[in-house]
């Protein structure tokens, strides 16, 4: 509890801190104001999509648009089965007052007064204003859970995104071992060449992969999506240069002690190089989740589909339905967020140790 209040005040006197003796100087102005633009810029977006989620359809594509999500209110008029929109008219008298419409023909709309019905009155539609109030669409995220088997779609990227992040970590991990603690004639060379892959586009290996994978009998399943990316130059790198930081007495104290190779590696070297295990982890965790181009070639079955490949259904060649993708994209941005919160601490430990710039 004390080191909580005591980081609390650190991080209050951070964010409080002036150059200036009693009165801000230019530069806290500065400061200040680049950090909230710097705010704005990174977090904007993100709160206008969650915000932008629970508009109704029509509330996305009208001008000027507007922040909060907004619903058309509607009242129910005797001698209508319907509920009928409410509106704020202005009549040829230069008096106010709230209609509902019954139907719109051309620039004129037909309207009645809810409270006595029996007349019909006719405004022109730049006399009137829609009366609205907060509301959210939770529809945009209860449908497509229900109606579109997105629940399957979620099923399936948790299992691609949990067995490639482990399959990745264990391939990664083995190679930068044996890169890092065995001493042979060529590894630097071996490495070098391991980082040249970098340089390649993966739109060259997309067809020759695909082939590969067709050979195995692998279309059409999670395990052409999870094993063709298992190994990755930047994992073997970070991992690589954070295995070289640790002592060599400690392998050789294990060796010994008769210890076994993969005893070293899995009891002594792994939990030592758990920082750099944590930000591989968030990288591929990110990787996978959010990959779309590789999972749409070998996917071709509509229950073998990843939450990405599921977002491109809503998107036809005559409708795109806008508020069913901004849901499901904030769907897909949950659990993204909830693993760089819990492992974000080790960012900055295992980059800074790893020796990447």
């Amino acid at each position: 509890m004390a080191d909580t209040t005591a980081d609390r005040r650190s991080i209050a006197a951070l964010v409080t801190a002036r150059r200036g003796r009693g009165k801000l100087h230019w530069t806290d102005v500065f400061t200040y104001a680049y950090l909230v633009f710097g705010v704005l810029l990174m977090f904007g977006p993100v709160v206008w999509l969650v915000l932008s989620s629970f508009k109704s359809p029509a509330g996305l594509v009208e001008f000027p648009p507007t922040l909060l999500p907004l619903g058309q209110v509607s009242v129910t008029v005797e001698g209508y089965d319907d509920p009928l929109p409410l509106f704020l008219t202005t009549l040829e008298d230069g008096t106010q007052k709230e209609l509902a419409q019954v139907r719109r023909i051309g620039i004129v709309s037909q309207m009645v007064d809810p409270e006595n019905p029996g007349e019909t009155i006719r405004v022109p539609i730049d006399q009137r204003e829609p009366i609205r109030e907060f509301r959210l669409a939770t529809e945009n995220y209860v449908d497509p859970l229900q109606r579109f088997n997105f629940t399957r779609y979620l099923w399936n990227s948790v299992v691609v995104t949990t067995l490639a992040t482990l399959v990745t970590l264990l391939i990664n991990s083995m190679a930068a071992y044996g890169l890092s603690i065995y001493e042979f004639k060529g590894r630097n060379a071996i490495m070098l060449f391991v980082i040249g892959t970098l340089m390649i586009p993966i739109t060259v290996i997309l067809v020759p992969v695909y082939l590969v994978v067709t050979q195995l009998g692998m279309v059409n399943s999670l395990w052409a999506v999870i094993l063709p990316g298992a190994a990755t130059p930047t994992g073997v790198f970070l991992l690589r240069q954070y295995m070289l930081t640790i002592p060599r007495d400690l392998i050789e104290a294990a060796r010994m002690d008769k210890a076994s190779e993969w005893q070293i590696y899995w009891r002594v070297v792994m939990p030592l190089a758990m920082p750099a295990v944590a930000v591989l982890a968030i990288f591929s965790i990110m990787w996978r989740w959010n990959e779309f181009l590789w999972p749409l070639i070998v996917l071709n079955r509509s229950e073998v589909y990843t939450l990405q490949v599921g977002l491109n259904a809503f998107q036809g060649e005559l409708d795109v339905q806008w508020h069913y993708i901004l849901a499901m994209t904030v769907v897909t941005l949950i659990p993204v967020v909830l693993v760089f919160a819990f492992l974000q601490r080790f960012i900055t430990t295992g980059i800074a140790s790893s020796g990447m710039k």
